[in-house]
């Protein structure tokens, strides 16, 4: 277990130091610096002013230099100023970061579990309209855009019946109640869009596990169905579906940039985009890093979890 997580650790340090460039470069090579956008709002500057400026910022030499000074101060815990709100990135970080994990973190639990549940039932029912019920679920949360279904669920229950808040973040004074209210419609866009993929792969999973030989054997001797399902098939049937649950797992944390944006809800994928969008190298930098990262240890998690589900598996991917 130790060795491999070292070695999964060590590749997703490579993997992180290497989109870390990669993020860099391409927001170096955007048109228009932080030096030009200032000088927009500032006619009267002389070529001097200018010069010094882009001194001041770094911005006049090549971008490998400019990214091993960003990678030797980050080293050290220093991860830049954001030109935008003129405080350390890292300051500005942390807050966003932990109200996209209180998010997707709720979003993704529930999306799971219900997920799971639905394409176990589908199997269930097979050839029924329940599983064609199930079925038009999820395609419909596979095909409905994010964007489109926050802006429906806030016209519904924030314009027409004024249940819920259209957006924003609660307020001390609320208490639960009020977090609960501003979560409601943000995690409900999340779930539904996140749970089409899920529903599928357990259900086509439960399929092949319930036609194996072992289940028909268990079946015979008189085992209950409810222990049957819970112990056996469910268990077997999960380890394809952890893959897919992984990458959802890093695709909502890094998917929520538009449910946070139309719910002004201030969280990372909010932060990278007002970042991106006003050229703050440092902020978009560190924020894109955190998304990665969340990729990765969603990756290493589903590793672990297939050695749980199935003894069998070693933890470098082959059967024992």
């Amino acid at each position: 277990m130790t060795r491999f997580l070292l070695s999964r650790a060590a590749g997703a340090f490579v993997v992180l130091m290497a989109k870390s460039f990669v993020i860099f470069a391409l927001i170096g090579l955007m048109p228009g610096d932080p030096v030009d956008l200032l000088m927009n709002a500032n006619p009267d500057a002389t070529p001097e002013d200018i010069a010094h400026l882009r001194q001041l910022y770094g911005v006049d030499t090549p971008i490998f230099e400019r990214y091993w000074h960003w990678l030797t101060a980050a080293v050290h815990g220093d991860f830049g100023f954001s030109r935008l709100q003129h405080r350390p990135v890292w300051d500005i970080v942390i807050p966003a970061l932990g109200n996209t994990i209180v998010l997707t973190a709720t979003a993704f639990t529930i999306a799971t579990v219900i997920a799971i549940t639905l394409g176990t039932i589908a199997a269930l029912k097979r050839g029924t309209w329940i599983e064609r019920a199930i079925g038009l679920l999820a395609y419909t949360g596979i095909s409905i855009p994010a964007f489109w279904l926050g802006l429906m669920l806030i016209y519904l229950f924030a314009v027409i019946l004024g249940w819920l808040p259209a957006g924003g973040m609660p307020r001390p004074e609320e208490g639960i109640r009020g977090i609960f209210s501003h979560l409601a419609l943000p995690v409900l866009t999340l779930v539904i869009v996140e749970i089409g993929a899920p529903t599928r792969y357990a259900r086509a999973a439960m399929l092949e596990v319930l036609g194996q030989d072992y289940i028909r054997t268990a079946r015979a001797k008189g085992l209950s169905s409810r222990r049957l399902i819970l112990k056996h098939a469910l268990r077997n049937a999960m380890i394809p579906v952890v893959t897919i649950i992984a990458l959802g797992m890093g695709n909502l944390f890094s998917g929520a940039l538009l449910t946070e944006t139309i719910f002004a809800w201030r969280g990372m994928g909010r932060l990278i985009l007002e970042a991106i969008m006003g050229n703050d190298y440092n902020l978009a930098l560190v924020c894109l890093l955190f998304t990665t990262a969340a990729i990765l240890l969603a990756n290493i998690l589903a590793d672990v979890a297939y050695t749980k589900l199935d003894p069998r598996i070693g933890l470098g991917g082959r059967r024992k």
